[in-house]
This record gives structure tokens, sequence and C-alpha cells, in this order.
């Protein structure tokens, strides 16, 4: 029997990937616990678990006194010699307990304590795997698509996730099998729930992952992301700028005919991507951010407004469908962008 139990504890560790000596301490103390219960909680027990030997064996301790008061936790000096001659008066006695002599109350209590120990295991192990890829990209697998909510379950070759509808980036479907590469944002322990994982599509961090993946010159610092602001599925808009006069941050982003920003691209389903050059000087920076459209003149009023001057066949540009162009410049720059036509 003890052979058996050791085979199925170590197909425990290798399939949960829990370390052994987590489980026989987890082991061990289900075994007091239930030994405990089954005997009214006064007992006093010692496991010994032998991994070598593939052998579980438990002790009983109770103490040598003249007159026993507790049977539970005390013996006489002449019961506790039909153990061992060598035990004296005062000391602790030691005797084996025999697995069989459980009853089945105490060896569910076992079973629940195990079982309880796993679950911790694994949501220690989920939120450590989790914390460590805080901010990075993660590539899963869709295993489930919910036909109600939308949301979807995700494998991440560790674990099983969520990824929420609204962190699904509009107009994609998934199937079962696809794969996909994910933001994770943060994770949270619920007490009852376990870690709550927060994955995304959406987030502006995915791009800014992806360029970082993708642009040798933004992994070696030569070219830095200011800022990003995306609408997803449809619109981003990326702040980047050089250290290096020789390097152009926005050609280094594109790469050598488009390849870098295709690959990000088609990542995002298709989603338009504005590279922008950074400029300390705010009318520059704010000219480059209506990007597309050709801007005319930029006046800085103060601070935080501005008013930028366009051609008439460029206002529908600049501002964008439903305001989207304006509204991502404004959100990259910081300032609010009133655009006007050039002549009024």
């Amino acid at each position: 029997m003890n052979a058996e139990f050791f085979n199925a504890l170590d197909m425990l560790v290798k399939e949960k990937g829990i370390p052994a000596d987590y489980m026989l301490e987890k082991v061990e103390a289900a075994l007091i616990s239930a030994y405990k219960r089954d005997k009214g909680g006064n007992s006093n027990v010692r496991v010994v678990l032998d991994l070598d030997k593939k052998d579980v064996k438990m002790y009983q301790q109770r103490e040598i006194v003249e007159e026993v008061e507790d049977e539970e936790t005390q013996i006489t000096l002449e019961d506790a010699k039909k153990v061992s001659k060598r035990y004296k008066l005062g000391e602790i006695c030691e005797s084996e307990i025999k697995f069989k002599n459980f009853r089945r109350l105490g060896a569910q209590a076992a079973k629940q304590v195990i079982i309880q120990g796993i679950r911790e295991a694994e949501r220690g192990m989920m939120i450590k795997e989790y914390e460590d890829k805080k901010g990075e990209i993660i590539t899963a697998k869709v295993q489930r698509v919910d036909p109600i909510t939308g949301n979807l379950s995700v494998d991440t070759g560790t674990s099983v996730a969520t990824l929420l509808k609204s962190e699904q980036i509009p107009g994609e479907f998934y199937q079962v099998g696809d794969f996909i590469k994910l933001y994770v944002i943060e994770v949270r322990k619920d007490t009852t729930k376990g870690p709550i994982v927060s994955l995304s599509r959406t987030h502006p961090g995915l791009v800014k992952r992806l360029f970082e993946l993708e642009v040798p010159e933004i992994q070696d610092g030569t070219v830095i992301i200011h800022n990003i602001t995306r609408e997803a599925g449809s619109r981003t808009k990326i702040a980047v700028e050089s250290r290096d006069e020789n390097v152009d941050p926005v050609g280094a982003c594109i790469g050598a005919r488009g390849m870098r920003i295709n690959h990000i691209v088609d990542e995002l389903n298709g989603e338009k991507i504005d590279i922008i050059k950074y400029s300390e000087e705010p009318s520059e920076y704010i000219m480059a951010s209506l990007s597309p459209a050709e801007v005319s003149n930029v006046i800085v009023d103060d601070e935080r407004s501005c008013r930028v001057y366009v051609s008439a066949d460029q206002l529908s540009l600049a501002i964008g469908k439903e305001g989207q162009n304006a509204r991502l410049a404004a959100r990259l720059t910081g300032f609010k962008i009133d655009i006007k036509t050039a002549n009024g």
C-alpha cells in the first residue's frame, strides 16, 4: 500500500510540477490531522516518510508516568517497557500506529487536507508564473469559447486562464486551437477563487512589447518609445525618439520594405499604426501626431491647448473618422487640439 501511495504521489508531483518536499509536508500534516481528529484531538504523533524505501510510518508519542490520567498522551513505565526496555520514567514513549486502524472519517480528513495543499500549491505557482510575466507577452492556445459571454479559456502551457470579451480586439474571431499573443496586465490574489489573471489583446502594452520584440534598436535602447495611445482593432499612435542622430527612429520601426511594421500589423489583424517622431518642441510633436494628415501650422496657446491649421482637403483626414485621429493625437501629446482650416 505504501508503494502505491508513493507512486501516486510521484505522478502528482510530475503532473502538477509541485515540489516533492512541499507535498510531503502536506501529506505529513494531513496524516497527523486525520489521526488527531479520529482520536479526539489530544494525541501527539510523529510521521516518518521514507522516499527511498517508499514507506510511511506514524508513531504515537506518550509521556511515561507513574499514574495514567489520559491514555492518549500518557503511558505507564510498565507498558512503555513492552515497547522498549530502555524507556525510563519521564521520557516520551513512541509506539507505531497501524494505518489499518484509521476510521473512514480520519482518512477522508487526510484526503481533504492533501487536496487543499495541492490547490494552494497550484495557486502559488500560478501567481508566481504570472507575476514574473507581468507586462510581458505570452502565447496561449484557445481552449474554449464561451458562446454566451464570448470569454475565452486559454491554455498557457502551465495553466488555464481567461481572456474576457472586453479585452479582445473588436472584430477578431477565435476558434479552439488558435494560438494568440496576450499581454499580462496583472495578477490579483483572491482567497475564494484563487489568483485572478488579467490578460489583454487591447492594452497599449501589447503594441509596445511587440515593437520591443520586433525592433532591435528598441531592444538595445537606441530608439525609445515615449508614448502609445490606442483604440484596439482600429488605430494606434506610437511616439518614438532616437538617441543616435544617425538612426531614424521611424524608419527603424518600419524596417526594410516595411517588414517590421507589417509583422506587427499582421499580429493585430490589420490595425493601423502611425509611427510618430517625438519632439521636445510641442508644435513639431503635435504636427507629427496628426499623421497621416499634413498640417500647415500649429499655434500653442498654453501648456495644454493648441490650434492646428490644415488645408481644406486635409481637414477630414486630420480629424479622422468620428474624430479618432484628432482624439488619439490629443492623448499622445497631452494637448487639447483645436483643428481649423488654414483660411478660416
